[in-house]
């Protein structure tokens, strides 16, 4: 048994622990709030803008469009979404389980890939892999994406649509489903209006002027981008609420290991206590003698 001064140590030691973590998930939990409703704000037109890239790939117009050109996928674009710092619990861990798969999957099928890394932890990952070659890092991204990374990894993936680099390009990313579910997924952002979505009246019926040529113009890029958009902000949201949940339970498990440290602390008093009153009883048995 160890000593009581070995046990006040440790004791000390995981309170301090407990007091990190629990401010930690604090931090995250305030974190989490703001980019929920980030989020949140932003899905609603994500979703018609998913509406309008399928309504538009089934009109003739976008047969001309560079951006909607449905080609036989021999080299493809992954652009994976992780974390710049760990303690997140599995967050990071199941994002780039998605990543390899995707690999896996084009090693299957003989299709060459490249790879756009979204935080310090995918960057890292890949620059270890020899079986893709990494096009571009970002870090250090705000909850507030809408910046130049994101417009790089925009133009980056539409110029190497458009310049026939890549016949594909998906993101993978951590959805926000709720703040104690989040799933990795991966979706296709090109070409465009390759993820069929059902199109609601509102925007089958809307009045498209001076013509649908004109507007798909002007509008298919800042549609892709909403796609990428959404999923860095579904990210953020994903790894403060993973986070903050992975802090309450070490906060918790410190708390019950101090707890445990104190009783067999007790007990290690007691029994010093129960030694030295024996040794007091045997020698005042032995002085009588």
């Amino acid at each position: 048994m160890a000593s009581t001064r070995q046990l006040k140590g440790r004791i000390r030691s995981v309170k301090s622990t407990k007091q990190i973590t629990k401010a930690m998930q604090m931090v995250a939990a305030s974190k989490m709030r703001r980019a929920q409703d980030a989020t949140k704000a932003t899905s609603d037109y994500t979703r018609t803008a998913n509406e309008l890239l399928t309504y538009l790939s089934s009109q003739g117009a976008t047969k001309q469009h560079p951006l909607f050109e449905k080609r036989v996928v021999k080299g493809r674009l992954l652009i994976v979404i992780a974390a710049d710092k760990g303690l997140a619990g599995a967050y990071n861990a199941n994002i780039l389980k998605e990543y390899i798969r995707a690999l896996r999957e084009d090693d299957a099928e003989g299709i060459r890939n490249e790879t756009i890394a979204v935080g310090r932890k995918a960057s890292q990952f890949v620059t270890r892999l020899k079986d893709t070659e990494l096009c571009g890092t970002y870090t250090d991204i705000p909850d507030d994406p809408e910046g130049a990374e994101f417009y790089a990894i925009l133009t980056t993936a539409c110029a190497m649509f458009e310049e026939g680099k890549i016949d594909a390009a998906d993101i993978i990313y951590t959805k926000f489903v709720s703040s104690m579910t989040q799933v990795a997924v991966t979706e296709r952002i090109l070409p465009a209006g390759f993820v069929k979505t059902e199109v609601t009246e509102f925007v089958r019926d809307a009045v498209y002027e001076p013509s649908v040529e004109v507007v798909l113009e002007g509008v298919v890029r800042r549609l892709v981008g909403s796609k990428i958009f959404q999923a860095l902000l579904d990210a953020r949201a994903s790894e403060h609420s993973m986070r903050m949940l992975a802090m309450k339970n070490a906060t918790d498990n410190a708390s019950e290991l101090a707890e445990d440290l104190t009783l067999e602390m007790n007990k290690a008093r007691q029994a010093a206590i129960t030694q030295e009153l024996a040794e007091i009883s045997g020698g005042a048995e032995a002085m009588k003698g």
